[in-house]
């Protein structure tokens, strides 16, 4: 049998009410991840973004990525405990809402990443349509003190 794969939280350094990545479902260190966050509704977003018509918005789907690629970065053993900051996002784009009760499955892939930091490859999904695709630049920070 595998060996179980960490829980976010035991990688990342972000905590409710920040954390959106729920829970890893294949890992690579340093390479590859995938994960997701189930969105029930009762998200703190949602009642503004928007009222009547809750959507999750972009700019939190990048940052699920973000988190979702900073456990493939920090499950690797010569990064674990640095603090992976995004430091760059470029070719977004939008293909379908995502709504309360959607379960966002994320995935990123390193093309390149150095004890510096690196670049990645991030997709969302919801039922297997893409809602969300970005590259994703991140610079990899000394650990906390």
């Amino acid at each position: 049998m595998p060996d179980a794969l960490p829980a976010p939280i035991h990688l990342l350094p972000h905590r409710h009410p920040f954390l959106f990545v729920d829970e890893l479902i294949e890992l690579t260190p340093g390479e590859r991840v995938r994960g997701i966050w189930h969105l029930t509704g009762d998200e703190w977003f949602f009642p503004g973004h928007f009222p009547g018509e809750p959507v999750v918005p972009g700019v939190l789907q990048i940052e699920a990525l973000a988190q979702t690629g900073a456990c493939a970065v920090l499950a690797e053993e010569k990064f674990a405990g640095r603090i992976p900051f995004l430091t760059g996002v470029s070719g977004a784009k939008f293909r379908r809402p995502v709504i309360p009760g959607d379960t966002l499955h994320m995935e990123v892939t390193f093309g390149r990443l150095s004890a510096r930091g690196g670049k990645g490859h991030g997709i969302a999904t919801v039922d297997g349509e893409t809602t969300c695709d970005v590259e994703l630049m991140v610079v990899l920070g000394p650990a906390p003190s």
